[in-house]
C-alpha cells in the first residue's frame, strides 16, 4: 500500500531500484530476519534525522505468505475434497430437511458455505481432540456454522441419522442445538461462541489463564493453543476488539484469531466502501499481532507473478470490498474481466490472456487448502505475538443463485431442486436426480478410503472434535471451623464490614492446602477499594514477564508484588476483561482437566448490568466459580451517586438458572455460604456459580446462632423473635444493607407501639422463589399427592401475622416469594435513581429506614383491620414520614 507521506514521483528511478535490489539480495542471501533487522534501523535513523517513517499499517492486498514459502500440504486432497462434499451436502440437507418437517425452525446455509475449508483443513491437520493427560485445543467456531460441525461429527459416528433430523428440535427428542452450546450438549461442544464479539474476548482471556496455569505449573506446557473463528462483520462489536492490546502484552503465542472475511455481515457487505482486511490488518498491526492475509487461491498465484508492473496489485488495493462482493455472483465473471483487467494496457493484458474457466479458477484464499494450511502452519509456529489470519471467503460459497455472495445470504435456509442440482453438480456429490427433493444424508461405507482417511486423521489428532470433557479431580472441601474467625463475631465495641468478612474468608480458603492453590482472586483494578492489598505480598499479582522494575512501595508492609507465577489476576480497568478470565477459570475443570475456584470480586453496579452477557455465556459453559458483588446496595455506598449505586444486580442475577444469588448481613451468614458453594463446585462438581453481595458499611457481628445454618443456605431464618406477650404481632424480613434496619423497626414497634415483631434474615429471595415455583409445579403435576410445602411457608408458619420485607433492592427482588407468604405481604425497596448522601439520608429517602419498615408493618395490622387507620395517620408524624413527597422512583 501507497504511504500518502510519500511522494507521488519518483525523482531517481534507477536510485530507487538499486535500492529495492539491495533489499531483494538480503533477502536472498541472509532471510528475512536480517531485512526486517536493516529496514528497521533505516527507518529508526530516518525518525532521528527528522524524516518520521513509521511503517505501514497496512500492505498491498495480496496474499503474506508467498508460494516460494508455503510448505507441502501433507494431506490427501482428493478425498479431502469427497469429505468436503459430503459434509457441504449433509450441512445444507440438515438445515433445509429441518424448515421443511417444521416451518420456521431456521438455521443457516450461508455461514458455513463460506468456513468449510477452513474448518476441514484444522480438523484434518492441526485441532488436537482431548486424549489421556492432554486436554486437547480449545476452538471457538463460528457459531452460525454449526450444520458442518454436526455434520463431520454423523460421518464419524457421534451424531446418528435421526440426531440430524432432530436440528433445532430439542423438546420432545434429545436434538442438536442451534450454536454452539454446553449446557445443552455437554460432551459436545465447549465453548459458546454466537453472542458475537464475546468468543474474541473470551478466545484471548482463555490463551491467557492456558499460560497462568502452565506458569503456576498446575499444567504441562504441551503445546496446546486456542483458536477462535470470527466473522469480518462480528470484528465490528467493541468485544471483539477490546482486548487485542491485552494478547500482544500478554505474548499470547498460544492464540491464533481466524477472521472469516467473507466480506458480508447480517444485512449485507461489512464495508462495501472500503476494504474491511486491509481495516483490520491495520488494526491488529497497531495492536501488536503478527497479521497473515489469506486472500487469494492458487489460480491467482502465477497471475500475480506475471504482474511485473504492479498494474494488478494497485488494481486489487484499490477495488472496493462492494466490487468484489459483485464479482463472486452468479453473473461476476464477465464484470471481473470488464472491471478488475482494465485501466491499463498492462490489465488489460492479463485479462486477456484468462479465459472464462481461468476466471472460474481464482478462488479466494479460504476456499484453497493449500493456502489455509499455510497460514495455519505459519501462525502455529510464529513465537512471541499473537497471530490472525485475514481468510478472505465467499459467503455461501457454492450455493449458486440461492445464497452465493448474495446480501441475503445468512438468512437462506431453504434451496429448491434446481438450486440443490446446482450445488450436487458443483461439488460432485453423489445424489441422483430422483433422490434430490428427499434430501438424504450421505455417508460413505466404513471401509470407503475417504471415511477412513478421516478417522485416521483424527485419530493422529488425539480424537474426534469438537469434545467437552468434564470430569476432574473432586477437592475436599473445608469445614465452618476454618471460619471461626469471621463465625465467631466481632469483639464488643468492634466492627467491619461484609467486604472485610470476605477478605478474611478467601484468605483462609488460600491457606487451604487442598482448596489453596485453585483459589483465583481476579479484581478489576478495585482490590485496595476492597481491602485486599494484605493478598500481594504472600500470593503476588500474575504477570507473565514477572516484576522487572522496583515499585514505589516495595519497603511498605503491602506492596505490590508482581510474579511469572503469581495467583492473583489484577485485569485493570476492564469489568468484560475480568470476566472472561472468571470464566476461563470457573470452566478449568472441563477445559483443562483442572478444578480452579475463582472469585472475581467488583463493584456491584458495574458486574452484572455490565458483564450480564457474558454471565450468560459463563452458564452455557457451566461455569463454577464466585462474583463477589462488592459495595452493594442502592444506599450503602454513600456520596457516590446515581451510577454507582446497585439497587437492581439481584433481579438480574435471578434470571440466569444456574446462579445462586445471596445477600447476606453478617460474617457468619457469608461463611455459611461460601463454604456451600466451595462444597457444591469443587468437592460435588455441580454446574452451578455463586453470586454473593457484599457491602462497605461497618457494625458489630454476631456470632453464628446455633441450627441457623440450613436456613441461611435455603435463604430464611428466623434471627430474632418477638416479644412475647403482645396484642398485635408482625413479621419483618431483611437482607444485606436493610437487616439491620429491620431489627431496628422492631425494637421501635415493640416500645413505641406495643406491637411485637419478629425479624428474619432472607439471605436469598432467588432461592427461596426457585423452591416456590418447583413445589408449585409439582403440586400442579401431581394433584392426586400430598402437597409440597415451601420453606417460607414452613417457617412462617400458620400465623396471618402480617409480613413485611425490605431490601437496598428494587421491590421486584422481595416480590419473588409473594405466593408462599401466607398473610398479608408488603415490599418496601429502592426502586429509583440513585443519587450522592449519607446511608441515613438515603434510606428515608427510598422509604427502606426503620421508620418505613415500622409503619408500613403498622398500616399492614390496619389493613388487616387489627389497628384502626388513625393510629397509623398519628404514627405519621411520630415517625416523623412525610405522605406527600413524591414517591423515590419519580425524582
Amino acid at each position: 500500500m501507497t504511504d500518502p507521506r510519500l511522494p507521488n514521483v519518483d525523482l531517481d528511478p534507477q536510485e530507487t531500484r538499486e535500492w529495492l535490489e539491495a533489499l531483494d539480495a538480503v533477502l536472498a542471501h541472509d532471510g528475512a530476519d536480517r531485512a526486517r533487522f536493516l529496514v528497521a534501523k533505516l527507518v529508526e535513523r530516518a525518525g532521528r534525522k527528522g524524516a518520521d517513517l513509521l511503517p505501514v499499517p497496512r500492505t498491498d492486498y495480496v496474499n503474506s505468505i508467498p508460494p516460494e514459502r508455503e510448505p507441502p500440504y501433507p494431506g490427501d486432497r482428493e478425498l479431502e475434497k469427497k469429505l468436503e462434499a459430503y459434509l457441504r451436502w449433509n450441512a445444507v440437507a440438515m438445515v433445509v430437511r429441518a424448515n421443511l418437517h417444521k416451518k420456521g425452525l431456521g438455521g443457516h446455509l450461508g455461514s458455513y458455505a463460506s468456513v468449510s475449508t477452513l474448518f476441514e483443513v484444522g480438523l484434518n491437520h492441526f485441532f488436537r481432540g482431548p486424549h489421556g493427560e492432554h486436554r486437547g485445543d480449545l476452538v471457538f467456531f463460528q457459531g452460525h456454522s454449526s450444520p458442518g460441525l454436526y455434520a463431520r461429527a454423523f460421518l464419524e459416528g457421534r451424531l446418528s441419522e435421526a440426531d440430524l433430523d432432530q436440528f433445532r428440535q430439542e423438546v420432545e427428542h434429545p436434538g442438536v442445538s442451534s450454536y454452539p452450546h454446553p449446557w445443552l450438549m455437554p460432551d459436545f461442544w465447549a465453548l459458546p461462541t454466537v453472542s458475537m464479539g464475546l468468543g474474541p474476548l473470551s478466545a484471548i482471556y482463555q490463551a491467557r489463564f492456558l499460560k497462568y496455569l502452565e506458569a503456576r505449573g498446575l499444567v504441562a506446557k504441551d503445546g496446546r493453543r486456542v483458536w477462535a473463528f470470527l466473522g469480518d462483520g462480528e470484528m465490528d462489536e467493541p468485544e471483539s476488539t477490546g482486548a487485542l492490546t491485552v494478547a500482544a502484552r500478554e505474548g499470547l503465542d498460544n492464540l491464533t484469531f481466524v477472521v472469516n472475511c467473507n466480506l458480508q455481515r447480517l444485512d449485507g457487505p461489512v464495508r462495501g466502501n472500503g476494504k474491511i482486511v486491509q481495516e483490520l490488518e491495520g488494526l491488529f498491526r497497531g495492536a501488536g499481532w503478527n497479521v497473515i492475509k489469506l486472500l487469494w487461491g492458487s489460480g491467482w498465484d502465477a497471475l500475480l507473478a506475471r504482474d511485473t508492473t504492479g498494474a494488478l496489485r494497485e488494481k486489487l488495493n484499490a477495488t472496493l470490498d462492494g466490487q468484489f462482493q459483485r464479482y463472486y455472483t452468479s453473473t461476476g465473471r464477465a464484470l471481473m474481466r470488464a472491471e478488475l483487467f482494465s485501466g491499463s494496457p498492462a490489465l488489460e493484458a492479463l485479462g486477456a490472456s484468462l479465459s472464462d474457466a481461468d476466471l472460474g479458477g481464482l478462488l479466494r484464499g479460504g476456499h484453497d487448502a493449500k493456502k489455509v494450511h499455510a497460514a495455519f502452519a505459519a501462525a502455529a509456529s510464529h513465537p512471541g505475538q499473537p497471530t490472525v489470519i485475514l481468510a478472505k471467503t465467499v459467503k455461501g460459497f457454492g450455493l449458486g443463485d440461492a445464497a452465493e455472495a448474495l446480501n441475503i445470504a445468512h438468512n437462506v435456509k431453504e434451496m429448491n431442486v434446481s438450486a440443490l442440482a446446482a450445488f450436487r453438480d458443483r461439488f460432485q456429490v453423489p445424489v441422483s436426480d430422483a433422490e434430490l427433493s428427499n434430501l438424504p444424508f450421505l455417508k460413505p461405507a466404513e471401509d470407503a478410503p475417504e471415511l477412513v482417511y478421516l478417522k485416521a486423521r483424527r485419530a493422529a489428532l488425539g480424537g474426534p472434535f469438537p469434545a467437552r470433557r468434564h470430569e476432574a479431580p473432586k477437592l475436599a472441601a473445608p469445614g465452618l471451623e476454618a471460619f471461626k474467625l469471621v463465625t465467631d463475631g466481632t469483639r464488643e465495641g468492634q466492627s467491619m464490614s461484609t467486604t472485610m468478612a470476605f477478605v478474611r474468608l478467601l484468605t483462609a480458603l488460600l491457606r487451604d492446602k487442598e482448596v489453596g492453590p485453585r483459589v483465583v482472586p481476579i479484581v478489576a483494578d478495585e482490590a485496595r477499594t476492597f481491602g485486599m492489598e494484605g493478598l500481594f505480598k504472600p500470593y503476588k499479582i500474575y504477570a507473565a514477564e514477572g516484576q522487572k522494575y522496583r515499585p514505589v512501595d516495595a519497603d511498605e508492609i503491602m506492596p505490590y508484588v508482581e510474579a511469572a507465577n503469581g495467583q492473583i489476576l489484577q485485569e485493570g480497568i476492564s469489568e468484560g476483561g475480568a470476566f472472561a478470565s472468571w470464566t476461563a477459570a470457573a470452566t478449568a475443570y472441563a477445559n483443562h482437566g483442572v478444578p480452579m475456584l475463582p472469585f472475581f470480586i467488583f463493584y456491584s453496579m458495574f458486574g452484572m448490568q455490565r458483564i450480564g452477557d457474558l454471565a450468560w455465556a459463563a452458564a452455557d459453559q457451566r461455569a463454577r466459580g464466585f462474583l463477589i458483588g462488592a459495595t452493594s446496595g442502592r444506599t450503602t455506598l454513600n456520596g457516590e451517586g446515581l451510577q454507582h449505586e446497585d439497587g437492581q444486580s439481584h433481579t438480574q442475577a435471578a434470571l440466569i438458572p444456574n446462579c445462586r444469588a445471596y445477600d447476606p448481613t453478617f460474617g457468619y451468614e457469608l461463611a455459611v455460604i461460601l463454604l456451600d458453594g466451595v462444597r457444591r463446585m469443587v468437592a460435588e462438581q455441580e454446574d452451578v456459580f455463586y453470586y454473593v453481595t457484599v457491602m462497605n458499611e461497618n457494625y458489630e457481628h454476631a456470632s453464628l446462632p446455633a441450627g441457623a445454618e440450613e436456613g441461611i443456605r435455603r435463604g430464611l431464618y428466623l434471627l430474632r423473635p418477638g416479644a412475647g406477650k403482645k396484642k398485635h404481632r408482625v413479621r419483618l424480613l431483611g437482607s444485606g444493607a436493610i437487616l439491620r434496619e429491620a431489627l431496628a423497626a422492631a425494637e421501635i414497634l415493640e416500645a413505641d407501639f406495643g406491637v411485637a415483631a419478629d425479624v428474619y434474615s432472607a439471605t436469598s429471595f432467588t432461592e427461596l422463589h426457585r423452591e416456590g415455583i418447583a413445589a408449585e409445579r409439582w403440586n400442579r403435576l401431581h394433584p392426586a399427592d400430598k402437597p409440597r410445602g415451601t420453606w417460607v411457608a414452613e417457617l412462617l408458619g400458620d400465623s396471618k401475622a402480617p409480613v413485611v420485607a425490605a431490601t437496598d433492592y428494587v421491590r421486584a427482588f422481595p416480590e419473588q416469594i409473594r405466593p408462599w407468604v401466607p398473610a398479608r405481604y408488603v415490599t418496601l425497596g429502592t426502586d429509583g435513581f440513585g443519587r450522592s448522601d449519607t446511608r441515613e439520608a438515603l434510606r428515608r429517602f427510598f422509604e427502606v429506614d426503620r421508620a418505613h419498615i415500622a409503619h408500613a408493618a403498622l398500616k399492614a395490622l390496619a389493613d388487616d383491620g387489627a389497628l384502626p387507620a388513625s393510629e397509623v395517620a398519628k404514627a405519621l408524624g411520630k415517625l416523623g414520614l412525610d405522605a406527600e413527597r413524591p414517591a423515590p422512583w419519580t425524582v
